[in-house]
């Protein structure tokens, strides 16, 4: 057999791709179906031993698996479309012919998505600190009570979604401003010459021309909330291991310094 029969037209395409779907199946498939093959098993004294469906049933019996799936959908029906919706209309505001010093604006808003966990985290809890935090200093200076923010229910989830939108909307700002940058200019033109407004050239041209890499977003933002854990983790359990004294603290200094 020679070469011309080996690789052809034909089966061109299933060559090239073979290496990703190989790495696909090893990192993505098989830990999927491992997952699922460990879940009918517990582990005792160092082995697996098959429970059957014990597992499964102790997990909808847990109040626990309810309140976390509450709050994940609470998160995605919240965070998500602000996120999104931010991040277009941040991504449009930046192409606007008078803005100056766009690289600037962009790599500023970018930069949290590449911010250490843990290091956004602590700042996150020191900005919503209940007692001497800047956005309650900031809402008191405005006459407003300031919120306990990682000690009550909605407050704890309002400040999950706050940290988590900002942490993002920048990668998906610049992810949506190469889609809105690939608009022919001259719709925008003539546009411009019917008279028509920024809101106008925003719902018809702007999103119906990039309405498939908003769709991209949501199903990546959608996927990565579903899956949230290390922001809630760290900022409602880890960082709380810290005396309350040394976070008083820490906020009274960044304060004083305002």
């Amino acid at each position: 057999m020679n070469k011309k029969s080996l690789i052809n037209q034909k089966n061109i395409a299933y060559i090239l791709i073979a290496p990703v779907v190989v790495i696909f199946l090893i990192f993505m498939v098989y830990p999927v179906l491992r997952s699922l093959y460990l879940s009918f098993f517990e582990l005792v004294s160092g082995s697996y031993e098959f429970v059957g469906l014990k597992n499964y049933a102790a997990l909808f019996k847990d109040e626990i698996f309810y309140k976390s799936l509450f709050n994940t959908c609470i998160f995605l029906i919240v965070q998500v479309p602000v996120m999104i919706g931010g991040a277009l209309l941040i991504a449009v505001a930046i192409e606007q012919k008078f803005i100056k010093g766009k690289a600037f604006f962009r790599t500023t808003i970018f930069l949290p998505s590449v911010t250490a966990l843990v290091a956004y985290a602590l700042v996150f809890k020191v900005l919503l600190n209940g007692d001497h935090g800047l956005i309650n200093y900031v809402i008191e200076l405005f006459g407003g009570k300031g919120i306990n923010w990682f000690y009550e229910e909605w407050p704890a989830r309002f400040a999950i979604i706050i940290s988590i939108t900002w942490r993002w909307l920048g990668y998906n700002m610049i992810i949506l401003l190469a889609g809105i940058q690939s608009i022919p200019s001259e719709l925008m033109e003539a546009a411009d010459i019917d008279g028509a407004t920024f809101w106008d050239k925003l719902f018809y041209i702007t999103i119906p021309m990039v309405k498939q890499i908003i769709l991209f977003c949501t199903i990546t933002s959608t996927i990565g909330t579903l899956q949230l854990f290390d922001e809630p983790f760290i900022l409602q359990k880890v960082v709380r291991t810290m005396q309350q004294s040394q976070w008083d603290s820490i906020c009274t200094i960044m304060v004083s310094d305002i």
